[in-house]
């Protein structure tokens, strides 16, 4: 039962990261009807300017770890929501009338010269780094299942923090602007909203939400690499598809989903198939996926639409 209770919380942690991921890619969905494929770099670029932002609280003598990890999020975040709104203002918006594989290229081309420029201009950032443990590491026993405290703050962070979108976004004014643009941008014009600022706001969120997932996935595995927004923004977008692009609760099931098939596979396949080593759980999670996809094309949750007229 204490194995079972391990692999439910790993499956747990990595559920959040995965939703949190896929909001974003909802929320830039929905507004603009776009795929934002540097989504997962603009997550890399947070852990690592939260990354440098503790390493500067620690060269300043200040010993505090919980002054370095409130210097961590607040640079991640402030960094990743100014960079999803520039790519937005700069780059989203002026494509928004092209088709829209001009807009699929130009991200994920972006997301390219994000990383690589990572990897050429940080302090030796062709090789992973390791990411500071700033959070108390008790472990708490629970009938033979072992849980780290700094795991269990993770995971109520993660959660708060998607409490707190789906609060700003259902009982906001804020959240309802959004929805509106969401629903009919001219419309919405034409009732008052300055549809620019709320697509800005919407992906500023929306990125934000993303350096928070990397830094608790640099929190988790205690280290971080140029590379690690590329696998998190194909799971999170696969997470995405498969919860049902453009529904919010659809991104945070196909977030757990995902993370679960992985579990599921990292358990399983060891079993079935000697020596086979248990990172073949992201093969059988893309896998299972994919099947998924050829037989529900919509999603768990499809998005409501209505023609309008």
């Amino acid at each position: 039962m204490s194995v079972i209770g391990q692999y439910v919380f790993n499956g747990l942690m990595l559920g959040l990261i995965y939703a949190m991921v896929a909001v974003g890619f909802t929320l830039f969905f929905g507004v603009l009807n776009v795929i934002q494929f540097a989504h997962g770099d603009t997550l890399m670029v947070g852990a690592f300017a939260g990354l440098a932002a503790a390493t500067g609280v620690m060269m300043l003598d200040v010993g505090s770890p919980w002054l370095r990890l409130i210097a961590m999020v607040l640079a991640a975040v402030i960094v990743t929501g100014l960079l999803g709104a520039a790519i937005a203002r700069f780059l989203i918006l002026p494509l928004h009338r092209a088709p829209p594989l001009n807009t699929l290229l130009a991200t994920l081309m972006l997301g390219t010269v994000m990383r690589e420029a990572v990897r050429l201009f940080y302090p030796d950032g062709s090789n992973s780094k390791p990411f500071p443990a700033l959070l108390p590491n008790a472990s708490i026993d629970l009938g033979g299942l072992s849980l780290r405290a700094d795991n269990l703050l993770l995971l109520a962070s993660g959660l708060a923090t998607i409490g707190g979108v789906h609060f700003l976004i259902t009982r906001t004014r804020l959240g309802m602007a959004i929805r509106a643009v969401a629903q009919d941008g001219e419309t919405a014009r034409l009732m008052g909203i300055n549809f620019e600022a709320i697509v800005l706001l919407t992906f500023g969120l929306g990125s934000a939400m993303a350096a928070l997932a990397g830094v608790m996935n640099g929190l988790y595995y205690n280290e971080i690499n140029f590379n690690v927004g590329l696998l998190l923004g194909v799971i999170g977008f696969s997470a995405a598809i498969l919860g049902g692009l453009g529904n919010i609760y659809g991104a945070i099931l196909g977030g757990f989903l995902f993370a679960g098939l992985q579990v599921i596979g990292s358990a399983t396949l060891p079993a079935l198939i000697p020596n086979i080593p248990s990172a073949y759980k992201d093969v059988f999670a893309f896998a299972a996926v994919i099947i998924f996809m050829a037989w529900k094309p919509t999603g768990l949750i499809a998005e409501k639409s209505s023609e309008r007229v």
